[in-house]
C-alpha cells in the first residue's frame, strides 16, 4: 500500500486536539468582564465615584453543591466552557464616595453564532437598573443591543425571573411579557433570558455567600 503525506490541515487538526488534550489552560473556562470597567462603569452606573472589582467562583464557595443549587432555580443544568464551577465571575461593586450603591456583573451565555455576554446594572436590592449586551454575533444583534430592547428589563428582580421556564419559554408576570425585537431569531431570544435568569441568580448566591461583598463589611472603592 502507498503512503502519501498527510495533508496540511489534518496535521493541524491533530496537533491542536493533541495540545487541547495535553494542556487544560487552552480550553479553560471563560470569565466575563468589561471591556473598559473604567470608563463602562461611569456610563452604565452615573453617579458613580469608584468601583471595586472582586473575583468570585462557585469551585471556592461550595463548588457542586452550589452549582445544584442555581441549576434547581434555573431549571436547567449549567453546562459548557461557561458554565463549569471554575468559571471566574467578576462583581464590580460601586460606590458613590463612600456609600455602596449597587452592582454590575456580567456573564456569558451560549448563542447561536458563539458567547453572548450580559451585563446587569443592579441597585441594593438586586434589582435591574440597566441591561447591556456587551458582546454578540449574528445578523440580528444590533437588535438585541438595542436601547428599546433594553429597556424591557429595567426594574426587573430575580423574583420575576423566577416565574419563567427557560426551557419551555412560559411563565407568569413581566418576563414573558418582553418583546423580542428580532422574531427571525427565537432561538437567540431564549437563549438572552435563560442568560439573565442565570446572572441574577449568581448575584443572589454570590452575595449571600461571599463576605467580600457583606453589606456589614463591603469592600473599599477604586
Amino acid at each position: 500500500m502507498r503512503r502519501g503525506k498527510i495533508p496540511f490541515y489534518a496535521a493541524l487538526a491533530a496537533f491542536l486536539l493533541i495540545m487541547g488534550l495535553s494542556s487544560g489552560p487552552a480550553w479553560s473556562a471563560v470569565g466575563c468582564d468589561l471591556n473598559d470597567p473604567d470608563r463602562d462603569v461611569k456610563r452604565l452606573f452615573p453617579g458613580s465615584t469608584g468601583y471595586t472589582a472582586v473575583t468570585l467562583e462557585m469551585k471556592k464557595m461550595g463548588g457542586n453543591k452550589i452549582a445544584a443549587q442555581i441549576e434547581a432555580k434555573l431549571r436547567d443544568k449549567l453546562h459548557g466552557l461557561y458554565e463549569t464551577i471554575d468559571v471566574p465571575y467578576t462583581m464590580y461593586v460601586i460606590y458613590a464616595n463612600k456609600k455602596k450603591i449597587g452592582y454590575i456583573h456580567g456573564v456569558n451565555q451560549k448563542g447561536r453564532y458563539g458567547g453572548i455576554q450580559i451585563f446587569l446594572v443592579l441597585d441594593l436590592d438586586e434589582r435591574i437598573k440597566k441591561f447591556y449586551i456587551q458582546k454578540m454575533s449574528g445578523e440580528y444583534a444590533g437588535k438585541f443591543r438595542d436601547e428599546e430592547f433594553a429597556k424591557q428589563f429595567i426594574g426587573l428582580t430575580l423574583a420575576d425571573f423566577e416565574q419563567y421556564d427557560v426551557l419551555s419559554s412560559k411563565g407568569t408576570g413581566k418576563v414573558p411579557e418582553i418583546s423580542n425585537p428580532a422574531p427571525e431569531a427565537a432561538l437567540d431570544f431564549r437563549y438572552i433570558l435563560r442568560g439573565t435568569k442565570k446572572n441574577l441568580l449568581f448575584v443572589n448566591e454570590f452575595l449571600r455567600l461571599s463576605l467580600e461583598l457583606s453589606p456589614k463589611k463591603g469592600a473599599s472603592a477604586k
